[in-house]
Parts: C-alpha cells; sequence; structure tokens
C-alpha cells in the first residue's frame, strides 16, 4: 500500500467512529512485529525512538534529523498506517514547515504537534512548560498548509492540564481545532471524570494516551469509545514487555551462565529469521549466484 493509500485509509477509520488502537512502535524489530498483526495503525513513539536509538530520555534531545530518520525507516519496513511523533515541530514556525513535509516525504500518515516549551519532556513526566496558546495555533495552521497530501493528519497535543489544570487545556485545545487540527490530544487528564469532559467538549476525533503507570487510567476499549475518544495510542506497552522479558532472560543468563531452563518465552528463531527477511535474501543468493 503505497503512502498516499495508507493516509487515506486512515482517515477512513476515523469515519467510522471507531476506536483506533494503535501500538507504540520504538525500533525495527516491534515495528515489523505490529506491523504484521493487522492493526488499523501504529504510533511510532518518541519516548521509545529516543530511548532506543539514542538510549537517552525523551526530554528535547533528539533532534529533527535523528527523528526524520526513524519515520523514514518505519515507512520502508512497514505497510500500515504510521502516526508519528513529532514534538513541537523542532522549532519556530518556518521548522513546523519543514517537519511536516519532511515527515510526509518519509512516509507518515500523521504528525503530532505539541505545545510545550523547548526542551520538551515525555508528557507523563513534571514540570513541563507550554508555549503561548496563540503561537501554538499558529504551528498548527503553518502545519495544516505545509502538507501536500489532504489526507496527512495534523495531531495538535496540549501538555497544560499538568501545571496550569484542565479548564486551560481546553480552552486551548478548542484553539487548535478552530487552527485547523484534524485530530486533539490533551495529555495527562488524571482521572476518568476529566477524560469524560474532554469527550463531552468536542465533536474532533480525541487522543487518548494509555500509558501503562502513567498519569492518565488506563481504560478499556469499550469505556473510551463511549467517552468519545477515536485513537487510543500505547506508546509504552512494546518497550515496557520487551524490557521486562530481556532483563528476566539476561537476569537467568547471569545466574545460570546458560539459557538451559530459561523460563522465558523466545520468539522461534527460524520464524524471526523469516520476519526479518531471510527468506528474500536466499532466493537472491538462489537466483544470482553461480
Amino acid at each position: 500500500m503505497l503512502p498516499a493509500q495508507r493516509r487515506a485509509a486512515l482517515k477512513a477509520h476515523f469515519s467510522s467512529g471507531k476506536l483506533i488502537a494503535a501500538p507504540g512502535v520504538y525500533d525495527m524489530i516491534s515495528a515489523k512485529i505490529a506491523d504484521r498483526m493487522g492493526f488499523e495503525a501504529l504510533y511510532m513513539t518518541g519516548y521509545g525512538v529516543v530511548a532506543s536509538y539514542l538510549g537517552l530520555p525523551d526530554a528535547g534531545i533528539a533532534t529533527y534529523t535523528d527523528m526524520v530518520n526513524r519515520v523514514t525507516q518505519f515507512g520502508l519496513v512497514t505497510s500500515t498506517p504510521m502516526i508519528c511523533d513529532g514534538d513541537t515541530g523542532y522549532g519556530g514556525l518556518l521548522n513546523v514547515a519543514h517537519t511536516v513535509r519532511g515527515y510526509e516525504a518519509a512516509g507518515a500518515c500523521a504528525i503530532q504537534l505539541e505545545d510545550q516549551e523547548f526542551p520538551k519532556k515525555c508528557g507523563h513526566m513534571l514540570g513541563r512548560r507550554v508555549i503561548a496558546a496563540e503561537d501554538m495555533a499558529q504551528k498548527i495552521r503553518v502545519a495544516v498548509d505545509a502538507r501536500s497530501d489532504p489526507n496527512f493528519l495534523i495531531i495538535a497535543r496540549t501538555d497544560a492540564r499538568t501545571t496550569l489544570g484542565l479548564d486551560e487545556a481546553l480552552r486551548r485545545a478548542e484553539l487548535y481545532a478552530r487552527a485547523g487540527a484534524d485530530l486533539l490530544f490533551i495529555e495527562s487528564p488524571e482521572s476518568v471524570e476529566e477524560m469524560q469532559r474532554i469527550g463531552k467538549a468536542f465533536d474532533v476525533p480525541l487522543v487518548a494516551n494509555m500509558v501503562e503507570g502513567g498519569r492518565t487510567p488506563v481504560l478499556s476499549a469499550a469505556q473510551l469509545e463511549q467517552i468519545g475518544y477515536r485513537l487510543a495510542i500505547f506508546p509504552a506497552l512494546g518497550f515496557l514487555s520487551a524490557g521486562a522479558a530481556v532483563e528476566k532472560a539476561y537476569g537467568v543468563l547471569k545466574e545460570k551462565r546458560s539459557s538451559v531452563d530459561l523460563g522465558v518465552p523466545l520468539y522461534d528463531f527460524q520464524s524471526f529469521s523469516r520476519l526479518m527477511g531471510f527468506d528474500a535474501i536466499a532466493e537472491f543468493d538462489k537466483k544470482y549466484s553461480a
């Protein structure tokens, strides 16, 4: 499926009114595994990409070049529509336009932009500061104008809830919707009641950030749909589960100096090799070897 077809498919899903659950992918292995499972969308998580690519916290350290390179590689190895974290747009208005064009050219189907001050922080950490609401609204207008495909979706995220309260976050989200955002993402509401207030306030599709152990309650798909959410992202699920499995496996190896009786589920090696494309290498060698 070509990028334009993926974007059209993703936009059509949001028109259906059904909740999309998007797993967070953070490296090429997680992306390839998720891509073959039939999800309507994948979510390129900034936290996970920075952690896996740089081994650093999601605190404004990764550059536009770092991130667009990851978007490009994800686009090459997957065929599922990809929603990509674009942080603050990596600078001012001109940077936002450049970022939108770059992400779109790299194969993304949607970009998430947030109203934090630079350097940004993970949305479930304390101490986040936000720029003026009108400055962010202008970023959204620039992003809308910069895209070449009208099906390339602009997700406007506000981080105002944690430091300025829910009322200010709702006010900002309304402003961003009027600026042209296709989806609204009010980060880190702290109760089901707050999530319900958000759901009642907007007709624009809403994003729920389901971080296991984060500041927002993790709800069932039925609950999220009833509230009014149309996209639920699970940015941490992949790297938290992988981290736990790797730590346990390496712990057994350290203790026993062997992987016998490991006690950890392992992906079948031959199946994993097929997932990585070794069958295609074998066919290539068969065709072109002397």
